[in-house]
């Protein structure tokens, strides 16, 4: 009879742990709320497909997402030491948030989504104010050369612990040993809020990133957003999926979306329905030009 107690306890327990994991066929997404790449909606994390937010990505999550036939999707606030310290304990989440870099390939899967738009070249953040003292002589084609910016001790560079910028910039704050700052769910809010302080004298950033905050502080005269030079780097759109059998599945089935979404013979509509809007005369043709590869090519999987 004891025996019997421990086996059915053991049935019991063995069938409520299978109930605590996501099924097979669930693909559990990181979300953050960071424009302009992924906004949050109605302040929280979507809760389905439908509740994606009007960031770049989310966006085109909520193209692509619905190509994706037997599976269904869930969406998890994490940032990138909890996504990696979850994906190295075996359990398996996806992200559109993170950029590829040779520390990430230890634990992820990588695959890509489309190419540089200009949304996603990276600035220097500064004060209104303080704009005369970091750019004491403004570059003659407007785009700020980080790697001199750099050079200049004086001046205070906090950016977010765990981010990566693309392999120029990331190099370059390595070489510096720029301080980094660990940040909660929303690492841009809480670094503006502090450049307004005046606890540093710039950041990095995405434009897109920091007028949404200005509309949401009210003060929408009180940062400016530099171009930077080294910004032209920045990486395609990438996608990851931890590091395990189950996200080697779910990353070869969204490499399979997005090469069925560049098949779509009526691309103009789901660009307009991600982007609500024509792309301009640059990125439109270098989107053209990547779906027509991504098309005619095989899976992207490193």
């Amino acid at each position: 009879m004891a025996m019997w107690r421990c086996l059915s306890a053991a049935v019991v327990f063995a069938a409520t742990a299978a109930q605590a994991q996501p099924p097979a066929d669930t693909i559990r997404w990181v979300a953050q709320d960071l424009p302009p790449h992924f906004s949050f909606h109605e302040g929280h994390a979507p809760r389905s497909v439908a509740e994606l937010g009007s960031g770049e990505v989310a966006s085109f999550m909520r193209v692509l997402l619905p190509r994706m036939a037997g599976f269904r999707h869930e969406f998890v606030e994490a940032g990138t030491a909890r996504y990696e310290a979850l994906s190295r304990t075996g359990q398996t989440l996806c992200s559109t948030l993170h950029v590829r870099t040779p520390e990430r390939l230890v634990w992820a899967y990588f695959s890509h989504l489309y190419p540089p738009l200009a949304s996603r070249e990276v600035h220097v953040i500064v004060r209104r104010e303080a704009l005369g003292h970091v750019m004491a002589h403004p570059p003659a084609d407007g785009r700020v050369v980080l790697a001199d910016l750099l050079q200049r001790s004086k001046l205070r560079l906090l950016v977010a612990r765990d981010r990566a910028f693309g392999p120029k910039i990331d190099a370059l704050l390595a070489q510096q040993a720029v301080p980094r700052l660990s940040v909660g769910a929303q690492p841009g809010t809480q670094l503006m809020d502090m450049l307004r302080a005046g606890r540093m004298d710039y950041t990095l950033d995405y434009p897109a990133a920091m007028h949404d905050y200005l509309r949401r502080s009210g003060d929408a005269a009180a940062l400016v957003a530099l171009p930077v030079a080294e910004g032209r780097s920045t990486l395609v759109a990438t996608v990851s999926c931890s590091r395990t059998p189950l996200g080697l599945r779910h990353i070869e089935a969204i490499d399979a979306a997005v090469r069925e979404l560049a098949r779509d013979p009526d691309r103009e509509r789901w660009v307009r329905a991600w982007r609500g809007e024509a792309l301009s005369g640059p990125d439109l043709k270098r989107l053209n030009a990547y779906m027509d590869e991504r098309a005619r090519s095989g899976p992207r999987i490193e």
